[in-house]
């Protein structure tokens, strides 16, 4: 028993360091990684990826202010609290002078990113959104714009671009299209998902990605098919976080992902594609209460406060209890600095780019 488990380590730690050298696994080998990970690969891999990401970026950790800007949607996604058929999401959605005020206190606070996320909300016409990015970015042309609106089509997007949008966050939610097909409605498509993705980058956009960990039905196959995605489709930026399952869904009574595997695929991330945006997210930062450390440790390099009225945010409600005051804010910016110096790394005022 003790000679088969010293094998088992022997073989993760030699993929681990093919992985580092040569950036690619077969899936194989990917699901071989997850199926027996441990806690010290886990420490070795987050040793590996914080020097990886140190070399690149040193110290300095990017933040991004978050605001939501409705929670409207037309999708049914069935993970998700503001999915169509919830009948007690208490909807809102803010007006183009509540966005413009949301980042003209985040440019005083040091932002130099906006996102600006909403469910699939047709309010949001391409005249409304290039409007609100022009004025963004006339009034702070030294800020990044990024967007995170869902599926639209190639010439919205282009509209988009074309009026000053810098980066698209689309998360594909998994990588296998069977598990797609479990955790959405039968009018959503997996490739659809993945064609958005590919006309992003085609049109110019800086392109974000992402998946949850410990979603319904994933297995390690799933999580390996991810992880081979995001080898192959080298994206600039990749959101991960646990799954948390809210109770207006049909997914209510499913257990949530964890941070430990959340934590080890970061660190995977990283080695896989070493100058990627990785942030520690709010998902990660909700069901541990040192989320967010843990995961700047474990190779993550942003975070993304929120810069929403106080009066919305606990309604952008995708999952139960969803961090979104005291250290998820960014008005409480300074505490946040500082817990990030007590882990060895400094919050920096910058767009905060891809390093290419």
């Amino acid at each position: 028993m003790e000679q088969n488990n010293r094998q088992k380590t022997d073989k993760l730690f030699s993929l681990i360091n093919s992985l580092e050298q040569y950036r690619t696994l077969s899936l194989t080998e990917y699901e071989y990684l997850i199926t027996h990970r441990c806690p010290e690969a886990a420490h070795i891999l987050s040793e590996k990826a914080s020097r990886i990401c140190r070399r690149i970026y040193g110290n300095a950790i990017y933040i991004r202010g978050l605001i939501e800007i409705s929670n409207f949607c037309k999708n049914d996604c069935l993970y998700c609290g503001i999915r169509r058929s919830s009948r007690n999401c208490d909807r809102y959605r803010l007006t183009a002078d509540d966005i413009l005020q949301c980042c003209e206190e985040g440019h005083a606070l040091g932002f130099r990113t906006f996102v600006l996320q909403s469910g699939e909300d047709s309010f949001f016409t391409d005249d409304v959104m290039c409007d609100i990015i022009r004025n963004i970015k006339k009034r702070y042309p030294d800020c990044a714009v990024t967007l995170s609106l869902g599926e639209r089509s190639r010439s919205s997007y282009q509209a988009l671009f074309d009026a000053g949008a810098d980066r698209y966050l689309l998360r594909h939610e998994t990588a296998d299209e069977e598990h797609y097909k479990m955790l959405h409605p039968p009018e959503m498509s997996y490739a659809n998902r993945m064609q958005c993705l590919q006309e992003l980058r085609e049109i110019g956009y800086q392109v974000g990605c992402g998946f949850m960990i410990g979603s319904p039905y994933q297995t390690a196959a799933a999580l390996a098919q991810d992880l081979k995605f995001i080898e192959t489709f080298q994206p600039d930026m990749c959101g991960i976080g646990p799954f948390i399952p809210h109770a207006a869904t049909p997914f209510r009574h499913m257990p949530a992902g964890d941070a430990e595997l959340t934590c080890y695929l970061l660190s995977l991330i990283r080695l896989i594609h070493p100058r990627v945006l990785l942030p520690a997210t709010t998902a990660l930062g909700t069901i541990d209460p040192d989320g967010r450390e843990k995961g700047i440790l474990a190779g993550a390099n942003v975070i993304m406060p929120n810069l929403s009225p106080f009066s919305v945010r606990r309604k952008y409600e995708l999952y139960n209890n969803k961090a979104c005051t005291g250290n998820e804010s960014a008005q409480n910016k300074d505490f946040l600095s500082q817990r990030m110096e007590a882990i060895g790394y400094e919050i920096v005022t910058c767009r905060g780019d891809i390093k290419r």
